[in-house]
């Protein structure tokens, strides 16, 4: 019988298909490990596939600890951490998990919308607190009928996301790459012109350094007073001091943030601001969706030790 192949599991996916892949083949658990440089040290060599997430930096000096490394497995759609780019170089295909996510990202982005315009969280603060009871009613918020959406990023989430806005019938406009000939919103050619159109800025764009800090003090200050922004892409796409500033400052209505530039570790200056609503970078963190997520983990694992082609290589 064939040995094994030996796997290193950098962040591992879930309980079921941890199962599977421990049947299949020889796990490394890295996540584990008292001491994972000693851990790759001993068996760097024999690892032949990597599993992980986006969110964990996989560089091109931690490979090369694995000379016969033949995969990157991702259970997650971003891999702006990953250095793609070595991979190639060595011919190392990496897979991701897009399109299985794209809905319940999407549907947590206009929760976030909802939360940032009419106060959900502030509301149910104001109750269990007893300022309800103490102060009479909340202050009015902001309905999201006939706003405008701007939307940075108009790829499979971003279009998931401008379907659900119409519905509440908000108005949509984006910026992206280029312009998209096949869909009926305006086009922007700078995040700060669609901000000074938009209510709502929503960010669902790639992270990496293309995007880093596209989101400006200018940017903000587009947006005005009036405007919300809402993140559920990277952290790393906004100028965060300057967002805490616009906050702290009232130069903008309020935000939304699912990601954060150092999470899990944000900055503290966020938890006392009430025009903000945080989460823990949960956009995809339903049992279904993760589920998905994670059988792609394993299936493009498969395929490429049967030698066929990948499901979804990056």
């Amino acid at each position: 019988m064939a040995a094994k192949p030996d796997i290193l599991v950098i962040i591992p996916v879930r309980p079921v298909q941890m199962k599977m892949l421990e049947e299949a083949y020889t796990l490394h658990r890295y996540d584990k490990a008292e001491d994972p440089d000693a851990l790759l040290a001993e068996v760097g060599e024999k690892i032949r596939g990597i599993v992980t997430m986006g969110i964990s930096p996989l560089t091109k000096e931690t490979m090369a600890a694995m000379p016969n490394l033949e995969i990157v497995a991702l259970g997650s759609v971003g891999y702006d951490t990953i250095d793609v780019e070595a991979c190639g170089a060595r011919g190392i295909p990496v897979t991701n998990t897009p399109d299985v996510l794209t809905d319940d990202v999407a549907d947590l982005a206009m929760a976030l919308t909802f939360d940032t315009l009419r106060g959900y969280s502030r509301g149910e603060r104001y109750v269990r607190e007893g300022q309800w009871r103490d102060e009479g009613f909340m202050a009015p918020t902001t309905s999201l009928t006939g706003k405008t959406m701007g939307i940075v990023g108009l790829g499979r989430i971003g279009k998931a996301i401008a379907r659900r806005a119409e519905a509440f019938e908000m108005a949509i406009a984006y910026h992206g790459r280029r312009q998209q000939s096949d869909v009926p919103y305006a086009f922007h050619e700078t995040p700060a012109g669609l901000a000074s159109a938009s209510d709502v800025l929503m960010l669902a764009c790639p992270g990496g350094d293309a995007t880093r800090g596209l989101v400006t003090r200018a940017v903000l200050d587009a947006l005005g007073p009036d405007g919300h922004l809402v993140n559920i892409s990277r952290g790393s796409v906004v100028d965060e001091p300057e967002l805490l500033k616009a906050l702290q400052e009232n130069r903008i209505a309020g935000a939304a943030l699912d990601v954060f530039e150092n999470e899990p570790d944000i900055d503290e200056a966020f938890f006392v601001l009430d025009n903000v609503v945080l989460q823990p970078h949960v956009g995809s963190a339903t049992r279904e969706t993760r589920g998905a997520m994670a059988q792609l983990v394993v299936d493009n694992l498969a395929a490429h030790f049967a030698g066929k082609p990948l499901l979804t290589p990056v």
